[in-house]
């Protein structure tokens, strides 16, 4: 049994412009949800220039959603989220069900939504023959959802840079390299193509230097895994890592790919095109 764990965590977006812009709209994903191992979460988004409009309400996966609607000329904007969040988390113990029959079960239940193709992950022949190797008939869904993770984990390098946020599950297979996001995709695409159901993840996974090293202020980064929908409950795992999520690891949001849950994304209207420089500092500190 592992002890609960409190973080505060700061997350500041700034972005630069080179003319006037005259409106921006944002919508943020930045306000941990509270849920099971995390029962507590408490946040703000505090937005600069201080925006004409600012409302948060809860979309239609859970999450808590941010809007904000800056009309003042400006050539900066920074948005910064605080949050306190409480993770009692435990490694959930998934039983012997055979993967053939979780996939037969979920589709009578809510979670079977979760199981369909979305926007960013359509069905991919080359998705399906990746996943096939780790369901062989009958196999225990925990094991196989493992397994996949961690063939993820070993076949693909993890390369800041080599991909985009909107880099394709083809470029990851065909490149061999991408970031969390990409593993998680793969993850959850991979899962769906045997007919189990699985979501995306966003969050943060607390980082510790070496001995004797200071920790880098602002140098911690937004993470991403997969959670699998099993009859003992939702399953997560991170490919990044090759490990079940738990104690260092928060919930910001579930979606079914990233479009639905990217930390920050927004229209901007000016003058004339804006070029536009973009600096992410992310800290995250144990505090109890």
């Amino acid at each position: 049994m592992t002890e609960p764990r409190t973080f505060t965590i700061t997350h500041r977006t700034r972005f630069g412009y080179d003319a006037d812009v005259r409106t921006s709209f944002g919508r943020a994903h930045l306000i941990p949800r509270p849920g099971p191992g995390q029962p507590q979460a408490d946040g703000e988004v505090v937005v600069d220039p201080a925006p004409d409009e600012q409302r948060e309400h809860v979309d239609a996966f859970g999450n808590r959603s941010t809007y904000f609607a800056v009309r003042a000329p400006h050539r900066e904007l920074t948005v910064l989220a605080r949050s306190t969040v409480v993770v009692d988390r435990t490694g959930l113990a998934v039983d012997g069900c055979g993967w053939e029959a979780v996939r037969d079960t979920v589709h009578d239940l809510p979670e079977r939504t979760w199981a369909l193709p979305s926007p960013r992950l359509p069905t991919l022949p080359g998705v399906a023959a990746y996943a096939a190797p780790s369901f062989p008939p009958r196999r225990p869904v925990g094991e196989a959802v493992s397994d996949l993770c961690s063939r993820i984990h070993r076949d693909f390098r993890y390369a800041s840079g080599t991909t985009t946020v909107a880099s394709t599950l083809t470029d990851l297979l065909d490149g061999g390299e991408g970031v969390c996001q990409d593993f998680a995709h793969l993850a959850v695409a991979a899962l769906r193509s045997v007919g189990l159901a699985a979501r995306y993840v966003s969050g943060y996974l607390e980082t510790s230097p070496p001995p004797g090293v200071p920790k880098l202020r602002g140098a911690d980064a937004s993470h991403a895994w997969v959670s699998a929908w099993t009859p003992d409950g939702w399953f997560d795992v991170d490919p990044t890592n090759d490990v079940v999520v738990g104690s260092s690891h928060v919930v910001l949001a579930h979606g079914r790919d990233y479009a639905d849950v990217p930390p920050l994304r927004g229209v901007l209207f000016s003058d004339r095109a804006a070029v536009a420089t973009m600096a992410v500092e992310v800290d995250m500190d144990r505090t109890g």
